[in-house]
């Protein structure tokens, strides 16, 4: 049941990119810090590591984090995801097939379906399951024991998580968007790896503009060396950097054309807001998810875009920024900031 991976360039290079040991993984310290401490009293007691949900927008770490946590342990990991697990039944065999201090990894955990997050319940609590063979009058109990693993849950949406779930985790920890400074650290390991000389002003260009994500970061690091290969004579500077990510829809804070396309609907068609998430989608033709899950973070985090009770509502940097973008004063759209 471990996913499919695809095998395209830009996984092979992500796979390739991520941290193996803890020494290695920038930013995030307070988890780190917190998850060491927790390793290295599991390992002195040799039991294994409590159950540990991850939380946070998607690129920042998570399945780097529950890599390097198997790997502080010395423990396999089986990777899966929520929709993968499709039945009860899909469940036992990965379960069954873990051997002692194990790590289950379940990626976007949040998507289980409601009877596999039940069936999960016994095996997080007392490692055991209880399979019901046959129906009615023939039904029959088959309980299953254990051998202790650990799970790790990764979710970008941990409202959507039951609470009995939620509460079955010993360890709960959030990842924040990143620093420029964190993410200069992160592009400069990532240049070191893929043999690429990167002057310290490009690096930092590049950080500011990656959405306080280290997967978007070292995405852009990637398309500017494409770039510089092709039109800077593989020089990255600061100047290649503006152009490459200007080529590539990018603007100066890190906003895509979608982003932008999204400040620009609430500006012109809702007067700055507010305005529903769904009013919102149909107006953008997207789906509400693809507007709460990827664009919504980074715009909140920002300062661009504020949640209020009757909807979403643009700030005042928005509106700069956007005046900015269309070469006109700020004063064209203050009135209706109000």
């Amino acid at each position: 049941m471990t996913p499919r991976i695809e095998n395209d360039d830009d996984q092979i290079l992500n796979l390739s990119l991520r941290p193996k040991a803890f020494n290695e993984f920038v930013g995030q310290s307070r988890v780190v810090e917190n998850l060491r401490v927790a390793i290295q009293a599991a390992k002195r007691r040799s039991e294994s590591l409590e159950h540990l949900l991850l939380a946070g927008p998607p690129g920042l770490g998570k399945t780097s984090v529950a890599h390097i946590v198997a790997h502080e342990m010395g423990a396999k990991i089986t990777a899966t995801s929520g929709p993968a697990i499709g039945r009860a039944g899909d469940l036992i065999g990965i379960l069954t097939n873990l051997e002692q201090g194990d790590i289950l990894f379940i990626d976007e955990i949040h998507r289980l379906s409601k009877v596999v997050e039940e069936f999960l319940y016994p095996a997080m609590e007392n490692f055991e399951i209880d399979f019901i063979i046959d129906k009615g009058p023939y039904a029959k109990t088959i309980k299953f024991h254990l051998k202790r693993f650990t799970l790790v849950g990764a979710t970008t949406r941990s409202g959507l998580l039951s609470n009995p779930m939620r509460s079955r985790f010993g360890m709960v920890y959030h990842l924040d968007f990143y620093t420029p400074d964190d993410l200069v650290q992160v592009l400069q390991r990532s240049a070191k790896i893929l043999s690429m000389a990167v002057q310290p002003e490009a690096a930092r260009a590049i950080a500011e503009r990656s959405r306080g994500t280290p997967r978007i970061a070292n995405r852009l690091l990637r398309r500017v060396r494409d770039y510089a290969q092709v039109k800077a004579g593989g020089k990255i500077s600061p100047e290649v950097v503006h152009a490459a990510l200007a080529a590539q829809g990018v603007d100066d804070v890190g906003l895509d054309s979608l982003d932008r396309k999204v400040l620009r609907t609430i500006i012109e068609f809702y007067s700055g807001g507010p305005v529903g998430i769904e009013a919102l989608a149909a107006a953008l033709n997207e789906e509400p998810d693809t507007i709460v899950d990827v664009v919504e973070p980074y715009l909140l985090s920002a300062g661009l875009l504020k949640r209020t009770a009757r909807g979403r509502k643009v700030t005042r940097f928005a509106y700069q920024h956007y005046a900015n973008l269309k070469n006109e004063k700020l004063e064209l759209f203050a009135a209706a900031e109000s």
